[in-house]
C-alpha cells in the first residue's frame, strides 16, 4: 500500500528523464566516433624530417616527413611540401622504426589514418601513422 505522502511521478518527469537518457546515449556516441572513429587511411612516402617526443605533462610523438617533391608545387613554399603526423605512445615499434629512418636518412613510406578530432593527450594532428614501410 503507498504512503499517503508519497506523490506518483508525473508523465511530464518521465519524458524528462527519457529525454536526458537519449540525449547521453547521443553525445556518448559522438564521442566515440570522434575518438575512436577513422576518416581516411593513405599511404605518404618521403624521408623522415623529424620525429620527437613533445609535451609538458601529456607526452606525444610528433613527426614531420619531407614528401620531396623538389618544387613541383609551384608557389607554395618549402613547409608545405611536408606532412606532419603523430604516433600513439603504445605503438613503440612505429617509434622504433622512424627514429632509425630518420636516423639512417631512408626514403619510407608510413601508413596512416586520419581521425575525426584532435586530442592534447593523444596527439597534436588529425594523422597517425600506424605501420613504416622501407623503400627498395
Amino acid at each position: 500500500m503507498e504512503s499517503p505522502n508519497k506523490k506518483p511521478k508525473s508523465g511530464f518527469s518521465r519524458i524528462v528523464r527519457w529525454v536526458a537518457v537519449i540525449i547521453a546515449i547521443i553525445l556518448i556516441g559522438l564521442f566515440s566516433i570522434s575518438y575512436w572513429g577513422v576518416y581516411e587511411r593513405g599511404t605518404m612516402s618521403g624521408k623522415i624530417f623529424r620525429i620527437s617526443e613533445k609535451g609538458f605533462i601529456f607526452k606525444t610523438w610528433e613527426g614531420k616527413l619531407d614528401l620531396e617533391t623538389f618544387g613541383a608545387l609551384k608557389g607554395v613554399s618549402p613547409i608545405a611540401e611536408t606532412f606532419d603526423f603523430s604516433v600513439e605512445r603504445k605503438n613503440k615499434e612505429v617509434i622504433r622504426k622512424l627514429e632509425e629512418a630518420s636516423l639512417k636518412g631512408e626514403r619510407v613510406s608510413l601508413q596512416y589514418i586520419k581521425r575525426f578530432n584532435v586530442f592534447f593527450w593523444r596527439g597534436n594532428t588529425k594523422y597517425f601513422v600506424i605501420n613504416v614501410v622501407q623503400n627498395e
